[in-house]
């Protein structure tokens, strides 16, 4: 088992990381090193000094007095390394700097010494060490106004606020996950590297982003629709995008339910893709259906109580009959030109789900009646 310590466990990568880690107790074993244990140079050495491999992930993003950016960012890599030294048995270290060490900025410049200073530290003392330069990270839980732009959209859009976009650049993306599977990764790689750069999964253009995260908010929260996944990205952006919403006054929301003398009839959820899932009751004696459509593609799945299912296609007489029970739950599919109908012939109340290919529209139903 391998002791890690995580400085910054607490902030947007060392929570992601520190979790995900924290799923392989048998593996490793986690220290964190926070502010509070930076005040006490004897405390930061005891926890130091019990681990085989350090993340360093505390620092300084954004402030407004540039000089403490840089300063602090400076102070906490001289009190790590002060650690450091005073370790007896080797540890390797994996520090998290930025692709903004080139860009001049007072974040990117601390950045840069830091990992300079813990390179020397590496050439002295024969440890491992990979200064790792990371290209911008997005993910759930991010801070708004501190760690991505698209937290702060998120953020923003969830509170009805309407983001502004400065510049519309291409921006470098990695999804916080993928980054700490590479950080991982370097925890038993073979040699360190004093510039490791993490390639970004994505470049996209700010605009895209938010033309996204404004269809998550008309499909998803304002009409319930699950919407289409292109790609990974897209999955990551909605699973980050639901990180914001306020869960509490958000959920739960309330189905509409359709109810007659047959039973009840409740539309589940909208699919971007096309097509919905429902469910309805049916009383005992009840029939639904009797009807076909050319073109739509449906699955009946009965989930509890007893019925029959008839299939016939349309102008001819030949009658194909199913029975399905709850208690051994099963789906029938219905062909195109096959009236379809279903029967509760058990004492409870049958229910059914159902997928169709296509949302209900009034206008297009592509719906017909054996009385046509």
């Amino acid at each position: 088992m391998l002791t890690i310590g995580i400085t910054g466990s607490k902030g947007f990568i060392g929570t992601h990381l520190f979790n995900t880690l924290s799923l392989h107790p048998n593996q490793y074993r986690l220290i964190e090193i926070n502010r509070e244990e930076w005040a006490d140079s004897d405390v930061l050495f005891q926890l130091v000094n019990q681990c085989d491999v350090v993340f360093h992930l505390s620092g300084v993003n954004r402030n407004e007095n540039l000089d403490y950016i840089y300063n602090e960012n400076i102070r906490l890599a001289s009190l790590l390394l002060d650690a450091l030294y005073k370790v007896g048995q080797p540890v390797r270290l994996i520090f998290s700097s930025s692709l903004q060490e080139s860009n001049g900025s007072v974040y990117g410049n601390g950045k840069k010494e830091a990992r300079k200073m813990f390179e020397k530290w590496s050439i002295e003392t024969k440890n491992n060490f990979f200064g790792i330069l990371i290209p911008n990270v997005f993910g759930p839980f991010g801070k708004p106004f501190y760690n991505s732009f698209i937290a702060t959209f998120c953020h923003q859009i969830n509170q009805g606020e309407e983001p502004v976009i400065v510049t519309d650049a291409d921006v470098p993306l990695i999804y916080v996950a993928d980054l700490v599977d590479e950080m991982i990764g370097l925890i038993e790689h073979e040699e360190g590297a004093s510039f490791h750069e993490i390639k970004p999964k994505i470049v996209v253009k700010v605009t895209e982003v938010l033309s996204k995260l404004l269809v998550f908010k008309h499909d998803y929260l304002q009409q319930g629709k699950i919407p289409v996944f292109p790609d990974q990205f897209t999955v990551q952006l909605f699973n980050t995008f639901r990180s914001y919403i306020d869960y509490g006054s958000t959920f739960p929301k309330k189905y509409i339910c359709h109810s007659d003398a047959r039973g009840s009839f409740v539309e589940l959820v909208r699919l971007g893709t096309g097509g919905q899932i429902s469910f309805s009751t049916t009383h005992p004696g009840i029939t639904r259906g009797n009807h076909f459509h050319t073109r739509k593609i449906e699955r009946f799945s009965v989930i509890s109580g007893k019925a029959k299912m008839e299939l016939r296609r349309y102008r001819e007489a030949d009658v194909t009959t199913f029975y399905l029970e709850g208690d051994s739950p099963s789906y029938v599919d219905i062909p195109v030109w096959y009236y379809h109908n279903i029967t509760n012939v058990g004492k409870d109340i049958l229910y059914t789900i159902f997928w169709i290919s296509e949302q209900y529209d009034p206008n297009d139903a592509d719906t017909f009646f054996e009385s046509n």
